[in-house]
């Protein structure tokens, strides 16, 4: 293994091979893990903010267009991903470790199979083609899980992670509930109890507001994060032109 002073410069070898520098990181995460006292100490759990901190900062570059940002904040979150997996290969495959080449081989043997027509002898003729094979196929792995850890009949629900934010949330269960059949639209609350109506009024109406941008195409998650950067501008801009406020005499 590489120890702190052997990591090579160009590990890979020629640097103009596409991924030869990814090589050279996995050899400083692995560095990191045995000699930084901090990096010793991490657990999935303990970089779990992180990995959501350097996402939303990633995600913040792209909205600002600024590729330069963006080339450093997607390196951020791509250390993310080898220190995780530098951290599971330190259990047993038996007890669900794994290392980033069966990362990288997970993921290469997914998006084979999701793409028959790039990969294999599938024909399509438009993106739309291709979306609905891709959903056809993600169908298919959904009942071959459930089949494989005895956990039921599939559900559109599948794969759906509870802990996103909220907007983001409802998009994709309302867009689980169309391929389904299944009404986007939430029945009245007007019949519950005084208590709590109010607020599960206002639950139920933000629930409508995303089933009226999915139709019109639109995102809710980044729509309503572009209105609070120019509600985060219109304020600025008053803190410029407003007088400093001073405490009353």
């Amino acid at each position: 293994m590489t120890g702190p002073a052997d990591v090579p410069s160009g590990a890979a070898g020629s640097a103009d091979v596409p991924g030869a520098r990814l090589l050279e990181l996995v050899a400083i995460v692995d560095t990191l893990r045995r000699s930084c006292p901090w990096d010793r100490e991490q657990t999935h759990a303990s970089l779990l903010r992180y990995l959501l901190e350097e996402a939303y900062e990633a995600a913040e570059t792209i909205e600002a267009d600024d590729m330069p940002a963006l080339r450093e904040e997607i390196g951020d979150v791509l250390f993310q991903v080898l220190f995780h997996a530098r951290i599971a290969s330190e259990r047993s495959a038996a007890e669900g470790g794994f290392t980033i080449d069966d990362v990288a081989d997970t993921l290469a043997a997914k998006l084979i199979r999701r793409h028959p027509h790039v990969f294999g002898g599938l024909s399509v003729s438009s993106a739309a083609d291709v979306n609905a094979n891709w959903e056809e196929i993600k169908k298919a792995e959904r009942a071959q899980k459930a089949a494989e850890t005895g956990s039921g009949p599939p559900s559109v629900l599948d794969g759906v992670v509870f802990g996103q934010p909220a907007l983001s949330l409802a998009a994709q269960l309302q867009r689980r509930a169309g391929r389904a059949g299944f009404p986007a639209s939430l029945p009245s609350s007007g019949d519950a109890g005084a208590e709590g109506t109010a607020a599960q009024d206002v639950g139920d109406e933000l629930f409508r507001i995303v089933a009226r941008a999915s139709a019109a195409g639109i995102d809710p998650e980044l729509e309503l994060r572009s209105a609070a950067r120019r509600y985060a501008d219109l304020l600025r801009s008053w803190e410029r032109s407003s007088p400093p406020m001073t405490p009353e005499s």
